[in-house]
């Protein structure tokens, strides 16, 4: 006959449950887990609801649905830096079991806040120089995700800029510098390449719709849009105002150009969430963060318009248009 067991031994087995590592924690089939998603563009904005969409059915594919083994807290910054530290805060005092960063400014929140809940990021730019993990090939500490921009990249943009007819002989930089923190090293990339492509490169850093409006006024040079949340969430007044100085652009995500922008040399992001959803897959089945590289982007795409092309007067090389995944007629 086997003895009941007593209350002191009941409460003795939940203390030795509690105090179990989260890797063995992530072995129970049954159990509901919580993830915690901060990004940077805001919920309402349509590419930010097609990347919670890509996400909820990449994580599916990996057998965590949404309200049935995974619940997802899902909090959005819109591009407002204070809002997303805000956020970040609310986000950790869930205590969710893993939390997954889109963007630079989300990181950086995140890391600051917890240095024990693993946090897998997505579209973020040069995480070992910005301090967010040791290397790439081992990143230690909590913190590992997938990157999307590589060293080449910067340069290629202002290459693509000057091959544009009437040539663009001067590139005004456009940047957040609150919410594009790697800008330098970006810059540094641009200017190199300026010196043999013999363009001048101006600076020209935004942070609010004052400063938006006044690249109106720019009408002797071209723009080149560095990746940042804030251009992307006020993208509506960045494209009319380059609409209004009529002068060619470069952008570094195809949602631009759909909207009406010249050209972009971008990676997939949406790729980037579904790399990231195996990630937290692993994860939240043991793996440890720290053991996890950091990922490069292995898939880019170049896409044009040529509406807007013919809107502004400038011709694009044959060759040009010939590599692109995407021409908007």
């Amino acid at each position: 006959m086997v003895c009941p067991m007593n209350r002191r031994e009941l409460l003795a087995l939940l203390g030795m449950i509690a105090a179990l590592p989260a890797s063995v924690q992530a072995q129970q089939p049954d159990a509901t887990r919580r993830l915690g998603v901060l990004s940077v563009t805001a919920a309402e904005d349509a590419i930010g609801q097609a990347r919670s969409t890509i996400l909820v059915e990449a994580l599916a594919g990996h057998g965590w649905k949404e309200r049935d083994k995974l619940r997802i807290d899902w909090r959005s910054g819109g591009g407002d830096r204070a809002r997303i530290a805000r956020l970040a805060d609310e986000l950790v005092a869930l205590k969710p079991d893993i939390l997954l960063a889109v963007g630079t400014p989300s990181v950086e929140e995140l890391r600051q806040r917890t240095a024990t809940i693993p946090i897998v990021f997505a579209v973020v730019t040069d995480p070992v120089s910005q301090g967010f993990v040791k290397n790439l090939a081992h990143p230690g500490g909590n913190v590992t995700g997938f990157t999307d921009y590589d060293g080449p990249l910067a340069g290629k943009w202002l290459e693509m800029l000057t091959q544009v007819t009437p040539p663009v002989h001067r590139v005004f930089v456009v940047y957040n510098p609150a919410t594009a923190p790697f800008a330098p090293l970006m810059l540094r990339t641009i200017e190199e390449a300026a010196q043999t492509l013999h363009v001048t490169i101006e600076p020209a850093p935004v942070n609010d719709a004052g400063s938006i409006a006044a690249l109106a006024s720019r009408k002797d040079g071209g723009l080149l849009v560095l990746p940042d949340f804030f251009t992307m969430a006020n993208r509506a007044d960045l494209l009319a105002a380059i609409a209004e100085a009529r002068v060619p652009a470069v952008f570094w995500s195809r949602t631009f150009v759909e909207e009406g922008g010249l050209m972009s040399y971008s990676t997939d992001s949406a790729e980037q969430l579904r790399r990231a959803a195996s990630y937290i897959d692993r994860i939240l089945k043991g793996a440890p963060a720290a053991d996890l590289p950091v990922q490069n982007p292995t898939k880019f795409e170049l896409t044009i318009n040529l509406k807007t092309a013919k809107a502004l007067g400038v011709t694009l090389p044959a060759g040009l248009l010939a590599i692109a995944d995407d021409v908007i007629e």
